[in-house]
């Protein structure tokens, strides 16, 4: 049995997946340096670090009904928010449909008429919309959002560069309704899940927040001072930052390259296909591919996993969680070889450890950057999101033990996590309340 693990840690350091090949300060200092770049004037850089022009609030309107739109990931969902006195939401006629563009390339008029065929069943409720549209978009101080990029493997180009509110408005303006006093929000899901966590009640006086998905993508949010943002001429004040993570230009090695090019966009979000759950497993099915070629694996297991299709996060991460289970397709590889089943075991995990320390460094990174959490008792609040990064076996546990290392005990800086259910929505509904 040393031998299986001798040659599953030596293909594993080689390819750099596991999370001891990567160097966290020198990758949190990368990032920074990429954050620094997106907030410049003319710079380049792989994280966008989009301004959203939107302030937290300290109060929400009581009693006024808001739509809410949710693109996200492979679904498109529409509902009716309200907030009664004491700031709790109340979410009513909600409706859930596949997103346009997930199953074939769309037009942009395609693309605007699946999202007005769930607004315009809510239109004659309320005269603000909140769209929490979670894909990179420039958003503009009308409050209207210009898509830059799709990820996720949504298939809309004609839809990058028109702006979505005016479009659907637009949409909506043709089919007959009057939308002359309608007003809409539009923000990434990481900017509504930052301000579901600044609406949460607390006896704790969080000293910052950030918002964190990790589900079918990747994204993080947090709050910055107006005169740091160096591409944008404007008062004092503070503002939520989209910070794109996701996009994040980084690739340990030449496995992790071969993936990139399998994929849509192979030179653009680096950090999403090695951490979110639309690519955990695609990318586990790459490394395990490269691992039977390099001998880790006998023979048997490599006719086995051949016959399989692509793994998803979920059948990788039950591998993990039930590694005797023979219901498991990844169990039955390994059967009747403990060397395959322990090298399985580990390659897969290394995947979700190197996962937990490229989050860590991703969360570290833009805490430092926000300036906050310097105070124990006055710590930064993360709302965390999203199925992958809860539901992945050992993704969250080992992602707080690198924080705890890295951001508490070496700079000093202190969070909590916490989870509130339909952030994107809540925050979406907070958003269009401020406008």
């Amino acid at each position: 049995m040393d031998a299986v693990v001798e040659r599953a840690g030596a293909f594993l350091a080689e390819h750099k997946i596991c999370g001891r090949s990567i160097d966290m300060d020198e990758l949190v200092d990368s990032f920074l340096s990429e954050m620094d770049k997106g907030l410049a004037n003319g710079q380049e850089s792989s994280l966008k670090m989009i301004p959203t022009y939107i302030a937290v609030v300290d109060h929400l309107v009581p009693n006024k009904p808001v739509i809410v739109l949710d693109a996200g990931g492979t679904n498109l969902r529409s509902c009716l928010v309200t907030f009664n006195e004491e700031g709790a939401a109340s979410i009513s006629d909600f409706k859930k449909t596949k997103m346009p563009g997930i199953e074939r390339e769309v037009s942009a008029a395609e693309f605007f008429s699946a999202l007005a065929d769930q607004a315009e069943r809510l239109i004659d409720r309320s005269d603000r919309i909140g769209f929490c549209f979670s894909y990179a978009a420039e958003i503009l101080a009308s409050g209207d959002g210009v898509p830059i990029i799709f990820s996720k493997e949504i298939k809309a180009p004609e839809v990058i560069g028109k702006p979505v509110g005016a479009n659907l408005l637009s949409e909506l303006g043709r089919r007959g309704y009057d939308v002359a006093n309608k007003r809409i929000a539009v923000l990434n899901d990481t900017v509504a899940t930052l301000l579901a966590g600044v609406s949460a009640h607390s006896l704790v006086p969080y000293s910052g927040y950030v918002g964190f998905i990790l589900g079918t993508g990747t994204n993080t949010a947090y709050i910055e001072d107006n005169q740091k943002i160096a591409k944008l001429t404007l008062g004092p004040g503070r503002q939520i930052i989209n910070v794109e993570s996701g996009n994040f230009d980084y690739c340990p090695g030449q496995v992790d390259r071969r993936f990139f090019d399998s994929t849509k966009h192979p030179h653009a979000y680096h950090l999403e296909k090695m951490i979110s759950g639309a690519y955990l497993g695609p990318l586990a099915t790459v490394v395990i591919d490269a691992a039977i070629e390099a001998g880790v694996f006998s023979d048997q297991f490599a006719h086995r996993f051949k016959a399989l299709e692509t793994l998803s996060t979920t059948v990788m991460s039950n591998y993990l969680e039930m590694p005797f289970n023979s219901d498991y397709a990844l169990v039955g590889c390994v059967s009747g070889n403990e060397e395959d089943a322990q090298a399985l075991w580990m390659i897969i995990d290394s995947i979700i450890d190197r996962a937990a320390k490229l989050t860590a460094a991703n969360l570290t990174a833009t805490i430092l950057k926000s300036g906050s959490g310097v105070d124990p008792r006055r710590p930064v609040l993360i709302n965390a999101d999203g199925t992958t990064f809860y539901k992945t076996e050992n993704l969250a546990r080992y992602t707080d033990c690198y924080l705890k290392q890295y951001l508490q005990q070496q700079h000093r800086r202190y969070y909590r996590f916490t989870q509130i259910a339909d952030s994107p929505t809540i925050g979406a509904a907070i958003a269009a309340l401020g406008l």
